[in-house]
């Protein structure tokens, strides 16, 4: 994997919560080998629509000060934004994200943003709700490069009371997708997947598990 890889989806993505635990029963699977962890940290605002043309904007000069960099030295190995195609009624209008290798260098990142007063700019106070996840994920891969206008697509899966923990979980999981996923990536369908576990929840509910594309 190119550690210095640019991988920015800045453009337009759809999240979908399906909240039901996916079963594989009689599919056919693979042992499908883990990789380093690789750690996201997705911020997402629901701003109104008349500063989306804003967003756009800050997405693409300000954020970059302290992203750019951060990718160039190595603390991370991805970063990007989406606008949410799909809306719902309580759901984000548009999220940033970073990768790294490492929970510091997530960290690292989201102190730099702060230092630079990000959190507290007009256009972030003018949002109407915000949130904060880190994922972490062992199935993944990309293609090298950046992408703007990519289309991308989440499903998120809570688990039942009395599934499997969510480890397990993911790894059933992996035999089956991974080997789709890399098909679609090696013809040129997709350029990039996950498979995410969700590090750090704020509810009493079974942590819950995303496949990305």
């Amino acid at each position: 994997m190119n550690r210095s890889l640019c991988r920015v989806m800045m453009g337009v993505a759809d999240l979908v919560v399906l909240g039901m635990t996916a079963t594989l029963a009689g599919a056919q699977t693979v042992e499908v080998k883990e990789k380093p962890s690789l750690y996201r940290y997705v911020s997402c605002w629901t701003f109104p629509r008349a500063h989306w043309a804003d967003v756009d904007k800050d997405n693409a000069t300000g954020n970059q000060k302290i992203l750019a960099p951060a990718l160039a030295d190595g603390t991370l190995v991805g970063y990007g934004d989406d606008e949410n195609q799909v809306h719902s009624a309580e759901g984000f209008t548009h999220d940033n994200w970073w990768q790294a290798n490492s929970i510091a260098g997530l960290m690292k990142v989201l102190e730099a943003l702060h230092k630079v007063g990000g959190s507290s700019s007009p256009l972030l106070v003018s949002s109407t709700k915000h949130w904060d996840q880190i994922y972490i994920s062992s199935f993944y891969n990309w293609r090298a490069g950046s992408w703007k206008g990519a289309y991308g697509y989440a499903g998120t899966y809570k688990l039942k009371p009395d599934a499997p923990d969510a480890d397990d979980a993911v790894r059933t999981l992996s035999s089956f997708y991974v080997p789709v996923f890399e098909k679609m990536l090696a013809d040129g369908t997709i350029v990039e997947y996950e498979i995410d576990r969700e590090m750090i929840h704020t509810t009493d509910s079974r942590a819950s598990y995303i496949l990305a594309s």
